[in-house]
């Protein structure tokens, strides 16, 4: 029988108390190294190549972030994912973590229960990353090895990746307590705007493909907060706003077209035309055309749609709504072009109207 693979996990901070505390918290699920300094650690982890790093930022000589910066640099440790481990608190502490390349934060003193909640998800999601590589990479080896069916080959490599991101859109969907039927219904009203604003016929529909992996980052996003009835706090907001960014990551960057644009997509979905929205407050034309796009078709799929939390918006009210938003919210040259091809966004919320769908039907059409 196959052993069962233990992940590693290493721990870097300079304080003693804090190792002993992840090492009571973490010791019985994985397999834990420490260090207790940032040099030590740039010399140990090539070595143990773990699978998830906790990085305290305030340590003497190095600090964290210099620690981050150079892991990230080196080839054989960039793919590792980084949590830091802080009493900072600040926004902009943790903009310039994630933008170093962190995965995540967890303040001090911290819950061994957050602890243990956020090191499984970020190692799923590691997982999940190293799957989706690993695929890529043999579905690309056979064509290369297959040059007389090349063609063939490219577009079982296409069929491929969109069965993933179909799939992954779905994961998204269920943890945010949804059928998929939205990804559907939104993907399709995405496709009609590209083609109402010009975008050609090819990149619409490569839009088609790639919408549903808008949200993909909600599966990084604590259960307790996605699923929360009612309004949350400031705090839970900066976690909820965090999907984007990790969206963005586990696509990763690719030089498939339609993966790139899906990486473009779950990033950006959520800027708003006035620059109020997040995660970079892109404003205008500076948020790229297909986050414009799939931000109108996935609100208006939300409006008139039944969630646990509402009852689904007439139709009227919901475009009333995007008409006051324009702007502000919206691109104002889109808006109408969404209400003109209004007819056909109709036709395609009744086809995929809300209601029980066996999954292999729902996954071959859309």
């Amino acid at each position: 029988m196959e052993e069962q693979y233990i992940s590693k996990v290493f721990v870097v901070d300079d304080t003693e108390t804090n190792i002993d505390i992840l090492l009571e918290t973490l010791g019985d699920t994985y397999d834990v190294s420490v260090a207790l300094d940032g040099m030590t650690a740039l010399e140990d982890i090539p070595d143990r190549a773990p699978d998830l790093i906790l990085l305290d930022v305030m340590m003497p000589e190095i600090d964290g972030y210099e620690v981050c910066r150079r892991l990230k640099q080196d080839p054989r440790t960039r793919e590792i994912p980084v949590i830091f481990v802080t009493a900072k608190q600040e926004t902009e502490d943790e903009t310039f973590g994630l933008e170093l390349g962190a995965v995540d934060y967890i303040t001090k003193p911290f819950s061994p229960a957050v602890v243990l909640a956020r090191v499984r998800t970020h190692l799923q999601l590691a997982q999940a990353k190293r799957e989706l590589a690993c695929a890529n990479e043999i579905l690309e080896e056979k064509v290369r090895q297959r040059t007389d069916e090349l063609h063939q080959k490219n577009i079982e490599l296409e069929d491929t990746r969109l069965e993933i991101i179909r799939r992954l859109g779905r994961a998204a969907e269920y943890k945010d307590n949804e059928t998929g039927l939205h990804v559907i219904r939104m993907s399709h009203y995405s496709r009609l705007l590209a083609i109402a604003a010009g975008m050609g016929e090819k990149w619409a529909e490569m839009l088609f493909q790639a919408a549903p992996m808008h949200d993909i980052g909600k599966i990084g996003i604590p259960d307790v907060i996605l699923l929360k009835p009612g309004r949350l706090t400031d705090e839970e907001w900066v976690v909820m706003r965090r999907h984007p960014g990790i969206g963005s990551g586990i696509i990763g960057r690719h030089h498939s077209p339609m993966l790139e644009l899906a990486r473009v997509v779950a990033l950006a979905h959520h800027e708003k035309w006035d620059g109020s929205g997040y995660p970079k407050g892109l404003a205008g034309e500076a948020i790229p055309m297909a986050a414009r796009v799939v931000a109108i078709a996935d609100v208006f799929d939300a409006l008139t749609t039944k969630r646990p939390y509402k009852e689904a918006w007439p139709i009227a009210k919901a475009v009333e709504l995007l008409q006051e938003s324009v702007g502000t919210h919206f691109d104002p040259s889109l808006v109408p072009l969404f209400i003109d091809i209004l007819p056909q966004v109709l036709e395609v919320r009744e086809s995929w109207k809300e209601q029980d769908v066996e999954e292999n039907h729902i996954l071959g059409v859309c």
